[in-house]
């Protein structure tokens, strides 16, 4: 398993070179070497090619991205992964036109991705005031 402690960038652009290894690493993380089908976790489960599994009961083709938070996208898990890693390492967050160009992706894409990180990180946009609150008009 890959070294998850990393003080900088550089260092988790080492330890996830290519879109295989962060493959292989969720997949260690997700199934520790023992891949269970999401849509029937008793089914037998067999390996395609090109990183696809099929459940045997169901005859539904899945991967490792299935149902997390990198399900249904084209972006590459090593965009994924240095997403979350700049936007925990920002102490007030990011904006979505900064990661835009530090991840080389349209404003959209990085809209959708922070959207989905902090959804699954249960990080919400939403400050709501509690009890009396004052405002002031300026001039």
């Amino acid at each position: 398993m890959i070294d998850t402690n990393f003080s900088s960038i550089i260092d988790l652009l080492k330890a996830f070179p290519d879109e295989q290894t962060c493959i292989n690493h969720l997949e260690e993380i997700r199934w520790n070497n023992h891949v269970v089908s999401p849509f029937d976790p008793s089914s037998k489960v067999y390996k395609c090619k090109g990183n696809k599994y099929r459940c045997k009961n169901t005859g539904k083709y899945f991967n490792v991205r299935t149902n997390t938070l990198f399900d249904n996208t084209k972006v590459e898990l090593r965009k994924w992964f240095l997403a979350i890693y700049i936007l925990s390492s920002h102490k007030n967050g990011i904006s979505s036109l900064q990661l835009s160009r530090d991840l080389d992706i349209t404003q959209k894409t990085a809209w959708f991705m922070l959207q989905r990180i902090r959804n699954c990180f249960g990080i919400s946009d939403d400050t709501k005031l509690n009890n009396e609150v004052e405002l002031m008009k300026f001039l």
